[in-house]
Parts: structure tokens; sequence; C-alpha cells
């Protein structure tokens, strides 16, 4: 054998034993989860929705959950946030500020009664979903409620902020105003109406809280004080 050849068949190995170490790596990720019974696994992912939902719901729904919070926090709509520097500096800012504050009081409202619909949610899991939740990405909780939760959540939430808005007059004043800024292309369709707008901002909010809920979770299960967390997401 040439002196050449070691080398060539270190070459050829060691992409070859690095493909090796790094499947049996998978296989070693991939066997702590297959132990997991189904009963397990449904059960900790329940238990993972109900906490997301839990946390949620306290955070935002409790006064000032929305104007507390920068993460969620209700702007004026489109571009009346460019527009709201001038509109203090022309003495309008107390109405500004009352704008803002219904909006978000009329969002943390809404909040506060999601409880029942995400509970709901939760109920009708099947195990399908438990096994596509624990397989899928980092935010496969927050998109569940967001495929199980939206529509339901709109009705609910869409009179709940109306009430709200409706003891403003600057409400009725922001609709006509910010149609003709839509008809115009100035802002979206969407944000035309406020009802509409809050609606959305107010299931915004809610899913970003689960969010960040479902990721404290599983970057540490252990730190949630469930030994079932622990066992199935521990595992992922």
């Amino acid at each position: 054998m040439s002196r050449s050849a070691p080398r060539a068949f270190a070459r050829f190995t060691a992409p070859v034993f690095a493909l090796f170490l790094m499947l049996t790596a998978v296989g070693a990720q991939a066997a702590p989860l297959d132990a997991i019974s189904n009963a397990d696994a449904g059960s900790g992912v329940r238990e993972a929705l109900a906490k997301g939902a839990d946390f949620a719901v306290a955070s935002l729904g409790q006064s000032n959950g929305f104007l507390n919070n920068s993460q969620v926090k209700i702007p004026l709509p489109g571009y009346l946030q460019k527009a709201e520097s001038g509109l203090r500096m022309f003495g309008m800012g107390k109405q500004a500020d009352q704008l803002i504050e219904t909006m978000n009081h009329a969002a943390e409202n809404a909040v506060a009664e999601a409880k029942p619909i995400l509970s709901d949610a939760i109920r009708r899991m099947t195990l399908q979903d438990a096994k596509a939740i624990l397989t899928g990405g980092e935010d496969s909780v927050t998109q569940y409620f967001k495929r199980s939760t939206t529509e339901q959540l709109t009705t609910k939430f869409a009179p709940i902020v109306k009430a709200a808005t409706q003891k403003l007059q600057l409400a009725e004043q922001y609709n006509k105003f910010a149609g003709k800024a839509a008809s115009a292309g100035l802002i979206d369709q969407k944000d035309a109406d406020i009802d509409s707008y809050v609606t959305q901002k107010a299931m915004d909010g809610l899913f970003l809280m689960i969010a960040e809920e479902e990721k404290r979770l599983r970057s540490n299960p252990v730190a949630a004080g469930s030994a079932l967390l622990k066992k199935v997401f521990g595992a992922l």
C-alpha cells in the first residue's frame, strides 16, 4: 500500500463517521420521545396549552394589562401614529391619550373573556393534534390555538370592544376620518374601523403572550414545576 492510501482512506471514512455520529445523536433524541405513552403525551400537551392560556389571560386580562406591557400596548392605528406628535402640538394630546387608553382597556376586557374559548380548544384537542404539537416547531402550541380559536375569539371579542369604544365619542369621529383615508389608500381597510382594529390587536396580544409562555416552557420544562411537562417536553 502506498503512503497516500491511508490518507485517502481517512478522507473517505471521516465524513462517513461524522454522518454515523449525527444519526446516532438523532436516534438518541428520538428514543426518549418514542418511549412516552400516548396518554402522557396527550396530557403533557394539554398541560402546556393550559399554562400558556392561563398566563396570557392572567397577564393581559388584568387592569392595565395591555397599557403596561410594551410588547402588546395598542398604539393609534395607521398613519395616526405618525401624526400623533402633531396632534399633541395642536392641543389634542388629551383626546389622543383617551383614545389609546380606551382601545387598550377594551382589549383587556375582551381578553379577560377568552378563557372558556381557549379551554374548549384544549378539550377538543385530538391525539393527532398532540403529536403535531410535540413534533412541530417552537411555536406549535401557539399555532394550535390560532387555528382552533381565532374565529370564536373574533366573535367573542367584537361586541366587548364595541361596547367600550362606544363610550368614547372620538371613536365615531375616528371611523369617519379613517374611512376616508382608507378609501384613498392611506391606511389598510381593516384599520378604518376602530372596533375591528382593536379586536385584531387584542388577539395578536393574546397569542403573543401564549408564545412567550411556550418559549419559556420549552427552554426550561423543569422550571414549570410539573413532572409530566419535564417528562414530555424534556424529551424533545
